[in-house]
């Protein structure tokens, strides 16, 4: 699944193109992924509205309308957003097909294609009490989620505040998008190695030592991951709206090693476990 540092590159990808452009058309294939609420509902909310933002919160694609409400795209197991000129053969399981204008001109459509159809495009009032068009209704866990590691309310006060409440494993934690939005097994995995920490250290035996370098990491591994496009692994569908992959899985320490040696302290052989149904990549070595 695409994490945050994928779906930052997608945004980033996406942004030029889609800001300032009016949607001229909205065509939607497989209802499964307008399931939230409907066909109809999504191309009411689309059509002649214009691209105002592209913002994101944790792994969630926040677009931001000309008339105050928000598409919400998420990209789950195999989703990705392509632009394309509007006589480009269209990939199969393309789902949504926006048309994009500006300046009286189709300049190129926006495209959600999603394979597995876990991914979701729907639009909502985030100001709207309506129980069947509010945040709280459509979209519930977006108001939930927690602080975005690359934003600037990612503090160390706030992280230790929310990373500290009950006594929970630390990759736990990691994972819980209500503590920390956008990071998943891969990055949870990648931050815990150079943190020096075992996915199973709980949270309350943490030192503020531990806790400032278990923040650090977090944002430095996001970042990385990043500038490098993501990750882009042989089992995945990931690309940016422009098709190109990512690189990060080359920087990967532990992610997908398990066997090999470590590349941070050259001594402990990769070691891989299963737990609460996913993996974890350690060494045995650095994470004591």
């Amino acid at each position: 699944m695409p994490e945050l540092p994928e779906v930052e590159t997608v945004r980033r990808s996406v942004e030029n193109a889609v800001v300032g452009a009016r949607i001229t058309q909205v065509e939607v294939g497989r209802e499964r992924t307008v399931r939230r609420s409907s066909k109809q509902a999504l191309i009411a909310g689309l059509h002649q509205e214009t691209f105002v933002a592209v913002r994101r919160h944790g792994k969630y694609l926040l677009f931001d309308l000309s008339s105050g409400n928000v598409m919400m795209v998420h990209l789950r197991m195999s989703g990705r957003l392509l632009l394309a000129a509007p006589g480009d053969v269209r990939e199969k399981h393309t789902h949504v097909v926006l048309t994009l204008e500006k300046k009286n001109e189709v300049v190129r459509e926006l495209r959600f294609v999603d394979p597995r159809t876990f991914g979701e495009v729907v639009v909502y009032n985030p100001d709207d009490d309506n129980p069947d068009a509010g945040t709280e209704s459509l979209v519930p866990e977006v108001a939930r989620l927690g602080l975005d590691p690359l934003t600037g309310n990612f503090t160390f006060d706030a992280f230790r505040e929310r990373f500290t409440r009950g006594n929970r494993g630390v990759k736990a934690l990691l994972l819980d998008q209500s503590v920390v939005a956008g990071i998943g097994n891969i990055y949870a995995d990648e931050i815990l190695h150079r943190a020096r920490l075992r996915w199973n250290h709980l949270s309350a035996t943490l030192s503020v030592k531990h806790l400032r370098e278990l923040h650090r990491h977090i944002g430095e591994v996001l970042a990385e991951a990043v500038a490098a496009g993501g990750s882009t692994l042989a089992d995945t569908q990931y690309v940016d709206a422009l098709g190109k992959e990512g690189i990060f899985q080359t920087e990967h320490r532990v992610y997908a090693r398990q066997g090999e040696r470590c590349r941070t302290c050259g001594r402990g052989i990769i070691k891989r476990v299963m737990g609460a149904g996913r993996s974890t990549h350690f060494c045995p070595v650095c994470q004591k």
